[in-house]
């Protein structure tokens, strides 16, 4: 069985997620299905049927949280230091044609989610930074083309 890397705090909002739709949707769910069934024929209920399939949808994102929860191998990245990028690392780099600065976290799939600047260990950019250092240059493979970039900083906060 693999294990999934994430944060403490990924791990904590998948385990939100999975509390809050074990305990407030399915109830809310079931009690739909109850109403729509009271309507009478169910070959013709459309209220019957979109709660039948929310029912299938919420079930299978229970199990699904439920399996990345039990697969989790939660590291805490305020323990973590060092000069290498690894997972967890908060790293700012450069465009090398632009000079437009970013910074990112690299943090695991469920937990990515570029608006906020976390960035997925197995997204192109976190595995062409992963084991370089402070001042590399590295060339990323991108779906627009290659773009270089150097780094200006690692850290692990």
């Amino acid at each position: 069985m693999e294990k999934i890397p994430m944060t403490p705090a990924g791990h904590e909002a998948l385990a939100a997620e999975l509390k809050k739709r074990s305990a407030e949707e399915r109830p809310r769910i079931i009690a739909a299905i109850s109403e729509a069934r009271a309507h009478g024929d169910l070959s013709e209920n459309a209220e019957y049927h979109a709660a039948k399939e929310q029912q299938s949808l919420n079930e299978g994102r229970i199990a699904e949280l439920e399996d990345k929860l039990s697969r989790a191998e939660v590291i805490d990245v305020a323990k973590m230091s060092g000069s290498k990028v690894k997972f967890g690392a908060t790293v700012t780099i450069v465009d090398e044609d632009t000079d437009e600065e970013k910074t990112y976290q690299i943090v695991g799939d469920m937990e990515a989610d570029i608006a906020q600047g976390k960035i997925s260990l197995s997204s192109p950019i976190a595995r062409a930074l992963i084991g370089k250092e402070e001042e590399d240059s590295v060339e990323v493979a991108a779906p627009g083309g290659a773009r270089s970039y150097e780094i200006l900083a690692v850290k692990y906060v």
